[in-house]
């Protein structure tokens, strides 16, 4: 975590320093608003920008998204500036810090943000492939490819890898190549000395140099200009790249991951993209499905939200009623993740019953979502009810006991017939006699041949 402390409030600014570094902050200071936009441009980065509240908080934003620097940001102050506290909040700071800072909050916050970076929450067999996998490859330095629709989760993955790669301790950076002008792409990337072209007022560092020694995420890499796409080549083949303006090539040892909601191979097809960029990036694949095809990461995720947006707005954390759930696990969710996320924080602060009900879950106008529900969707939403049954059932057993009810079940099933229920169980007829010879040891009921268990009320 790299913490950038902004502001000149002495004593308490380096108290909150020293519980931050104690707490595993890498924490650089700037006295005012300018000198941050200079270790910014310097690249030295952060994950965290800790400022002054006597700051003025919405120039700081303004400045921070004038420069492309997409940063959280907390305000602290006396714990007297409850006006500036409000304004802070107003202006978009994510959170107020009251000072003297007290240890236990300022860790509370160091971690959410750690957590928001690098946790992924699932629950379905289909996305814990796609997990398993990222585990497999993040220890090495191959360069991956993450295909997926627009709100999947391709940015969460990407930080899940680097979050368990031998790259951890240093820098995640990423840059959406989808939200950059084409003219500024390449500065962005690689930086640039002072007076390279109109407009530049002193010398940047691009995103590969802070990026060095960590992971550079290139987000909706689809989007890059095919000429740029030359240039990116070169760096990620040589790990050199040239300043915009700049006399030598710089040195640079980093992990690439690249996302993209196209497919590369058709663009590649028309034109649009270089085939060797597609095989320097594309080592490794990670296809994450769209929410649709893993349904039962529904509530799971919807509960995540409920508990993450009662918490940052200060309201108590209502239960999700069962018409509500329902109706979540019928949606198609077309903007996948991001939609449910944002769905659930309008319904957070919508809800005024003693659960999340139906009347809280609504589209960004206030109109509620439409209910209309296709036959597979239907069938997805009763198997991840189901799923989700099942697993209520089976939390807090032990392993012991879930398989002896297994095997009586599916022997009662069988009518007693040994050999039927060890197919179905898929074990040998042997196994099945010895665990069958234990529980009747244990004082259990054991179907004979052609019998059932006799049922107790």
């Amino acid at each position: 975590m790299r913490l950038l402390i902004v502001g000149t409030l002495e004593g308490q600014l380096i108290t909150a320093s020293k519980i931050a570094m104690d707490r595993g902050a890498a924490v650089t200071h700037a006295a005012s608003i300018e000198e941050m936009l200079k270790v910014l441009r310097a690249g030295r980065g952060a994950d965290l920008v800790m400022a002054d509240v006597g700051l003025d908080i919405a120039e700081l934003i303004a400045r921070l998204q004038g420069e492309r620097f997409h940063l959280p940001v907390v305000a602290c102050g006396v714990k007297t500036d409850a006006s500036a506290a409000v304004s802070a909040i107003r202006a978009g700071a994510k959170e107020y810090i009251p000072l003297p800072p007290d240890p236990e909050m300022i860790a509370a916050v160091l971690a959410a943000v750690a957590r928001d970076q690098s946790s992924v929450i699932y629950r379905d067999g289909a996305m814990a492939a796609v997990v398993r996998l990222a585990e497999q490859i993040a220890p090495s330095d191959a360069s991956i490819l993450v295909t997926g629709e627009s709100g999947s989760g391709k940015e969460v993955i990407s930080r899940y890898v680097h979050s368990r790669s031998n790259r951890a301790d240093k820098p995640f950076i990423s840059i959406n190549c989808a939200a950059i002008p084409e003219h500024l792409l390449e500065s962005e990337l690689f930086g640039h000395e002072k007076g390279a072209f109109t407009g530049a007022i002193a010398r940047r560092v691009g995103k590969f140099e802070e990026a060095d020694g960590g992971t550079l995420l290139l987000d909706e890499i689809s989007e890059m200009d095919v000429r740029l796409q030359a240039k990116l080549l070169r760096a990620i083949q040589e790990r050199v790249i040239d300043r915009v303006g700049g006399t030598k090539p710089v040195p640079v040892d980093i992990r690439i991951i690249a996302t993209s909601n196209r497919d590369l191979a058709e663009s590649v097809r028309t034109g649009t993209f270089r085939e060797d960029l597609l095989y320097r990036l594309n080592v490794v694949n990670l296809k994450l499905p769209p929410l649709r095809e893993r349904p039962s990461d529904i509530l799971e995720l919807a509960n995540h939200f409920v508990e993450r947006y009662a918490r940052e707005n200060g309201v108590a954390k209502r239960p999700i009623s069962e018409d509500a759930r329902r109706m979540l696990l019928s949606n198609p969710w077309p903007g996948n993740v991001r939609e449910l996320e944002n769905t659930m924080h309008r319904a957070v602060l919508l809800a005024s019953a003693d659960e999340i009900d139906l009347d809280a879950i609504r589209m960004p106008d206030g109109s509620p979502i439409s209910g209309g529900r296709t036959a597979d969707a239907r069938i997805a939403a009763d198997a991840a009810a189901t799923a989700e049954a099942i697993n209520r059932v089976l939390v807090g057993r032990t392993v012991a006991d879930v398989e002896r009810d297994l095997i009586l079940d599916t022997l009662d099933h069988c009518l007693g017939n040994r050999t039927h229920a060890a197919k179905i169980l898929g074990i040998s007829i042997r196994t099945l006699r010895n665990k069958l010879n234990q529980y009747a040891d244990e004082g259990l009921d054991v179907p004979g041949p052609g019998e059932a268990r006799v049922a107790v009320a």
